[in-house]
């Protein structure tokens, strides 16, 4: 198999991949293309079919595995497939494994480390309410470590969402150690469960898309109303550490424009927000500049608003 990280300009390639996305379009002479993402567990890849109805392009549709035959090209400084020949490759021409991102971590290590820091927890409420899932679950348990943080812009692999919530309980520990106003207990339930809606807003892989749930509803608030089954859960859990917790997980996009229903009003809230937009925007980073060996400047980002260089010397 041809990995997508191994992949030069000037290569003529056949290999099977992971349809992950097709989008049909017009050239500006009003003739038809299909534009794609192709992928592996090492990457993606931009592919274009510019002649979708030749002879050698077969029906295909997303999530199909598919076997190409094209040439790799550079474009925008970046590596896509100019598909000659295509076809939907057939059961046992491919393993499913081999084109599903994987974190890069042990998912198992990382999930045992989380549930360290769960004991860690003095407060019994909120202990137990942490507890309802990443303890007493397991179809939460087995569904939270496959699944990713996002669709497309960071940890989007299995066992990112792992990952992801991990570093900011890790960032969270800190604050909580460095600002003795913040409430250990809180700030580190709030954290584990801060993005556990996403396990019913996002799909599994390899489709690792938006729900109906999650285009109706989003993981914000589909976080709460789980949040508010763990409180229902627990016998005389107090009504104000509840709507506290609660407040975490509303507010920890920050601003109301990135989603959150309310803005931080606690110190919790606002140090959560800064973990996970933090551990978000650094992971967006590792993946711009993986595999970018050898170039500096690598044009403008949108999330960032800038011209992103990669330093000196890495």
């Amino acid at each position: 198999m041809k990995y997508i990280k191994e992949l030069h300009e000037g290569e003529t390639i056949r290999a099977v991949y992971l349809c992950k996305m097709k989008r049909s379009a017009e050239t500006r002479n009003g003739k038809p293309y299909d534009n794609l993402v192709l992928q592996d567990k090492t990457g993606s890849l931009n592919g274009k079919v510019w002649d979708p109805n030749s002879q050698g392009i077969a029906d295909y549709e997303e999530n199909d595995f598919i076997e190409v035959y094209g040439e790799v090209v550079s474009y925008n400084r970046n590596l896509q497939l100019n598909i000659k020949q295509l076809r939907v490759a057939l059961e046992g021409e491919y393993q499913p494994a081999d084109y599903m991102p994987v974190s890069e971590q042990n998912v198992e290590g990382m999930y045992q480390e989380l549930l360290s820091y769960i004991k860690s927890i003095s407060n019994p409420y909120l202990r137990q309410g942490v507890e309802y899932y990443f303890v007493q679950n397991e179809d939460f348990i087995q569904s939270f470590k496959r699944h990713s943080a996002a669709k497309t812009v960071h940890h989007g692999f299995v066992g990112g969402l792992v990952e992801h919530t991990l570093s900011v309980v890790k960032l969270c520990e800190y604050f909580a150690g460095a600002y003795p106003i913040l409430n250990r207990d809180l700030l580190l339930a709030s954290a584990i469960c801060h993005d556990i809606g996403k396990t019913r807003e996002l799909s599994d892989f390899p489709e690792n898309d938006y729900t109906d749930e999650g285009q109706l509803i989003g993981h914000i608030v589909i976080g709460l109303e789980m949040i508010g089954e763990a409180v229902r859960a627990i016998s005389d859990f107090p009504v104000i550490l509840a709507n506290e917790w609660k407040h975490c997980i509303i507010a920890h996009h920050g601003e109301l424009e990135f989603g959150s229903p309310k803005k931080p009003a606690l110190a919790e809230a606002v140090a959560l927000n800064l973990a996970d937009n933090a551990d978000a925007k650094m992971q967006t980073l590792k993946e711009i500049f993986k595999d970018k060996s050898g170039v500096e400047w690598l044009g403008f980002n949108r999330l960032f608003e800038s011209n992103l260089r990669k330093t000196s010397g890495s």
